[in-house]
């Protein structure tokens, strides 16, 4: 990611409506898939300003995982030395079988070799323990925003799918932020529409929280449909994968 956007980032991410919902998602899921204990180890990977492990280390042992110097320093500063590991994703700084619960929300398009970090989540995870992944959808999404990001890829369900070692067991899989996607694809449009055309204008809607009716509302919204596995969606902005480490064959553990 480029460094400026750690401090954009850190300005908005707190209160916007996609942010905290996102947390508040991946904390439902973790919830109903492998409630933790305080003995329970969680590992945050691609932590980024680290506020989502901060609102996490009342519950658990924690741990922040990243490998760019700016996120290291806002690790640093908000969680202190010892929560902070530097580390890529596909070589995790941690020992086999030693984590409890792994997230890793919106990182893994980051990596050029996507597959080779889920391979490092299933190494790391306790048989047992689970994975939370969330990424962007959909490549007709594909923006500014996501070069700003340095990403490599957008996601489908099927090519999400096809990068899941046979060593996870897939406890949910679905499309998430699916009201807001046809708002989304017309400002993305919109907005490549208006560079093509010359106009060099910056803002955008991802760095500004809106009044705070809708931002209550869209944070809602977002948290609802995500929250459920009645409905399966066809699409959405982004991707939530729940990933189970199955148990060791010929031990009868998990």
């Amino acid at each position: 990611m480029n460094p400026e956007e750690y401090s954009n980032l850190a300005k908005v991410e707190q209160r916007h409506w996609f942010y905290a919902g996102k947390r508040e998602i991946v904390r439902y899921w973790i919830n109903r898939c492998h409630p933790l204990k305080l003995t329970d180890r969680l590992a945050d990977c691609g932590a980024g300003t680290g506020i989502f492990v901060e609102e996490m280390r009342a519950r658990c042992q924690v741990m922040a995982l990243d490998d760019f110097d700016e996120s290291l320093q806002l690790l640093c500063a908000r969680l202190g030395k010892d929560c902070v590991l530097k580390g890529s994703c596909t070589a995790l700084p941690l020992a086999d079988n030693s984590v409890d619960v792994l997230t890793a929300l919106d990182v893994i398009e980051h990596v050029e070799d996507d597959q080779a970090s889920v391979g490092e989540f299933l190494r790391v995870l306790q048989p047992g323990g689970i994975a939370v992944i969330t990424v962007p959808a959909l490549m007709a999404l594909w923006s500014d925003w996501d070069v700003t990001l340095r990403h490599y890829r957008r996601y489908n369900a099927s090519t999400l799918r096809k990068i899941i070692p046979d060593g996870f067991e897939i406890l949910h899989l679905d499309y998430v932020n699916v009201a807001v996607l046809p708002v989304v694809f017309l400002v993305r449009k919109f907005r490549a529409l208006k560079q093509k055309l010359g106009f060099s204008g910056t803002a955008r809607s991802e760095d500004r929280i809106p009044p705070a009716w809708l931002n209550r509302f869209l944070q809602w919204l977002f948290v609802r449909l995500a929250c459920q596995k009645t409905v399966c969606f066809p699409a959405g902005v982004g991707l939530l994968a729940v990933l189970r480490k199955k148990k060791q064959p010929g031990t009868g553990k998990l």
